[in-house]
């Protein structure tokens, strides 16, 4: 099968690689040259122009679309509704919030095009092991791309594949918050663990085995015991904050995602001014000992907090 793909970052340049392998044929773009150039090395036919890669197609053309969400995805969607026909497929394989997608299925129909929302999962270890992808829209438009997601799942209508997709990076921001606190907590520990050793131990028959304590062994091994290398700083992509938000106008709850939501925005912090002002009012209420900038002391009695 021959398809179109627009954005050669981590996951588009490697999923060039694995089609290709495939024996698919791909058309790439992207707005860095030097991306289209390393996807044409792969066996990628290179475009020169979002236009250039349409024109390569034989319709009915499928279009995937593998860009960062929001303005980015939104506008090439729009720019590429103006160069297909009804009767082609636009697939967009990002992080898109649903809603977004939503949109974006509706201005599809209303010119005749089939549009997929695909979340995907499997991260820079999709290119050798493939991508677990949750495929929203027409039957009809699945089937037609089928051949490239043979082994992969359609969950629903349009949105739902974006839906489904947020809601599982949802559930890895509190899964990742679990493990990072359990094994602070053993790092903290007065014994001598060896904290990679565990979690290899823990990926052989333990309950909560997963491909998350292989990585972190890996990890271990990589980067030291300590993780020195690395600082206490957590990105925060967008689908937890969406999870939150749609927790929050459902009424569903939703506690430990949120936290560890949360616990990102709190390690983006370098310095908590909300910790300054407990520790001020404990002082101030309980006489409790408060720690001085550049200093380890403290003053005031240990008095009981109330």
């Amino acid at each position: 099968m021959k398809i179109g793909l627009i954005g050669l970052g981590k996951m588009g340049g490697n999923m060039v690689q694995r089609l290709v392998e495939k024996d698919h044929e791909v058309v790439a773009y992207d707005l860095d040259a030097k991306a289209v150039e390393a996807a044409a090395g792969h066996g990628a036919e290179a475009a020169s122009s979002l236009a250039d890669l349409v024109a390569r197609l034989e319709a009915p053309r499928t279009v995937w679309i593998m860009l960062p969400h929001g303005g980015p995805t939104n506008q090439t969607v729009a720019a590429t509704l103006d160069e297909v026909d009804a009767g082609d497929l636009i697939v967009d394989g990002g992080n898109s919030h649903y809603t977004d997608t939503l949109a974006n299925a509706k201005a599809c129909r209303e010119r005749g095009v089939d549009f997929l929302d695909i979340g995907m999962s499997g991260g820079i270890w999709g290119l050798e092991i493939g991508y677990c992808m949750m495929a929203g829209g027409p039957e009809r438009a699945y089937q037609r791309i089928e051949p490239v997601i043979r082994a992969l799942a359609r969950v629903g209508d349009n949105g739902a594949g974006h839906f489904v997709k947020m809601i599982h990076n949802a559930i890895e921001y509190a899964m990742l918050e679990a493990i990072g606190e359990g094994f602070e907590g053993i790092r903290r520990s007065p014994f001598d663990v060896d904290l990679g050793r565990v979690a290899d131990l823990w990926t052989h028959g333990s309950v909560i085995r997963s491909w998350l304590l292989e990585l972190l062994a890996r990890a271990f091994d990589q980067e030291g015991e300590n993780l020195a290398g690395i600082a206490p700083y957590i990105e925060e992509s967008g689908t937890g904050r969406w999870t939150a938000q749609y927790a929050l106008e459902q009424g569903i709850p939703m506690p430990n995602i949120t936290q560890s939501l949360f616990e990102r925005f709190a390690s983006q912090i370098d310095e908590r001014f909300s910790y300054k002002v407990i520790a001020a009012l404990r002082n101030q209420f309980g006489g409790h000992a408060v720690r001085r900038e550049g200093g380890d002391g403290g003053d005031g009695a240990d008095g009981g907090e109330r």
